[in-house]
Order: structure tokens, then sequence, then C-alpha cells
């Protein structure tokens, strides 16, 4: 078997076992779908790309994430960048649907309300904060989440119990 055949298998192999991660990992960055897609195909590229210098020093799943958050860091810094007057507008718009679409109590109580909302929350988090809630949500250990982003598990710790209180901050004000 020829090695880019290989390479396509475990390709393929990875991809169907760490998709969920990456969607949710993706979704607490992004909001919107399009570019949650274009997103998710970048990072797909990006892990084809890595594939033959993966050394098995560290665990797929913690390659992966480490993979998906270069590129998710990457996306934020250039949309901190973006226009201000194009930020005034997104957020004049997203008012306005928020506006339109109040749900009812018994909507309030709904799985996808409450998932949407915690997603909005995060995404109001710093950069560093996001990157760690994002991975305690997908049941990462402190190691894997300092693997991941490669700091101390003590770091990791510290700006874990920071994103919480911000995140709890956020879900009661929204």
């Amino acid at each position: 078997m020829n090695p880019s055949s290989n390479y396509q298998k475990i390709f393929t192999e990875w991809m169907t076992e760490y998709e969920r991660l990456l969607r949710h990992i993706i979704t607490g960055f992004e909001a919107k779908p399009a570019i949650q897609d274009e997103l998710f195909q970048e990072i797909a590229l990006n892990i084809w790309r890595a594939l033959p210098s993966f050394r098995q020093d560290s665990a797929v799943k913690t390659f992966v994430a480490r993979i998906a958050h270069n590129i998710l860091a990457t996306h934020v810094a250039k949309a901190v960048k973006s226009v201000k007057a194009d930020q005034d507008i997104d957020e004049i718009s997203q008012d306005a649907e928020l506006d339109q679409s109040q749900p009812t109590p018994y909507q309030s109580l709904d799985k996808q309300q409450r998932q949407t909302r915690l997603a909005k929350s995060i995404r109001q988090l710093k950069l560093e904060q996001q990157q760690v809630i994002t991975l305690a949500l997908e049941g990462m250990s402190y190691q894997e989440i300092a693997d991941v982003l490669v700091i101390t598990t003590n770091l990791v710790g510290v700006r874990l119990q920071r994103a919480k209180a911000a995140l709890m901050k956020l879900m009661e004000a929204v």
C-alpha cells in the first residue's frame, strides 16, 4: 500500500471520529453556519496537510484539536481587525433578529435554545477563555487542554475558572 492511500484511510477515520468535536469547537468561535462550514473545511485541509508530520507524541484527539484551535485563533484575530463600521452594522442586525425571535418560557427550556444561548455567550468571551471552555465542554481533561493549547495544566485551571465566571455573568445578562 502506498503512503498516500494509507494517509487517506487515516484521514477518513480521524475526520469521522472527530467531526462532532470539531463542529462543537467551531460553534464556540463562529455563529454563522456558512462560515462554520468554511472553517471546518479549512481545518480538515490543515489536518490532511499535517498528517504526514504526526509523530504520535500526543493523542490524535489533541493533535486534531490543536490544529482546529490554531485555525480558529487566526480566524478570531482576523475578525477583530475588521472595520468598526461592519461590526456596528452586524450588531444592529443581530439585535433586530433577537428582538423578533423572543422565545416563550417553554422554548427557553428547550435544549437547542440553551445550547444556542451558551454558544452565543461563549463567543463573547476572550479568546483564551473561549479556547479552554470549548475544550472543557468537549470533556477534555486539564492535561489534554494544556497539550492542545501548549500551556501548563495550572494555567488551564486558572483560565477555566475565569472563563466560567465570565460565562455565568454573560448567561445571566442574556
